[in-house]
């Protein structure tokens, strides 16, 4: 446990490489998380960039109400050992993403999205962030091009870079870093039809 302590939070000897490679300059990002194990390989490759993060969580998709206290428990666990600043949105607004994801149907997933990050740019606008980016990126189950296009539009729209990195790479690190933590891994995405895809049998 010390060991993994030390080795996720923020390093003295860290890498002072910047995002955009400036080697005087920190920029200056907000991620918005979806959930604790999805934020440890993320934030270790972006504080290895240099980057100053802090931490975002509004996910109202997530369900039920239990769960939802569940993974912010489990996340401001984990920001308080990482040293990570964590903002907590706990507006739970799940009429808004059920009437939405329903209008979506079957890709009910780009609304989820949308709905998040967007809230996460109005975010980084108002507090000046260098950049916006997600733990979306990390899962090896998300829609990965459509979280990147979301991001870019919403970009434009907003006028603040969406820092894109595929962390999928760092997939297993991060599964055996969260096991070795002890922490809470959900089974399913976060909302109810996710929920059903995963328990739900025919018959």
């Amino acid at each position: 446990m010390v060991k993994l302590f030390r080795y996720y939070i923020i390093r003295k000897n860290m890498n002072k490489k910047t995002i955009n490679n400036s080697e005087n300059e920190r920029k200056k990002v907000l991620m918005h998380i979806c959930c604790a194990p999805c934020s440890i390989y993320t934030l270790k490759k972006l504080r290895e960039d240099g980057a100053d993060v802090y931490g975002y969580f509004f996910n109202a998709n997530i369900h039920p109400y239990k769960e939802f206290k569940k993974r912010l428990v489990t996340l401001e666990d984990y920001a308080r050992i990482s040293l990570l600043p964590l903002e907590v949105d706990r507006t739970y607004d799940l009429d808004t993403f059920l009437r939405g994801a329903l209008d979506y149907g079957k890709d009910r997933c780009l609304f989820c999205y949308r709905m998040r990050l967007e809230k996460t740019f109005k975010k980084g606008v108002e507090d000046k962030a260098d950049a916006v980016t997600t733990t979306l990126l990390y899962s090896k189950y998300q829609r990965h091009d459509d979280i990147r296009n979301i991001g870019e539009e919403l970009s434009a729209a907003y006028n603040i870079p969406f820092l894109y990195r595929d962390f999928r790479e760092g997939w297993e690190e991060g599964v055996e870093a969260s096991k070795a933590l002890d922490m809470y891994r959900q089974k399913y995405c976060g909302c109810i039809f996710s929920e059903k895809e995963r328990y739900w049998r025919a018959g």
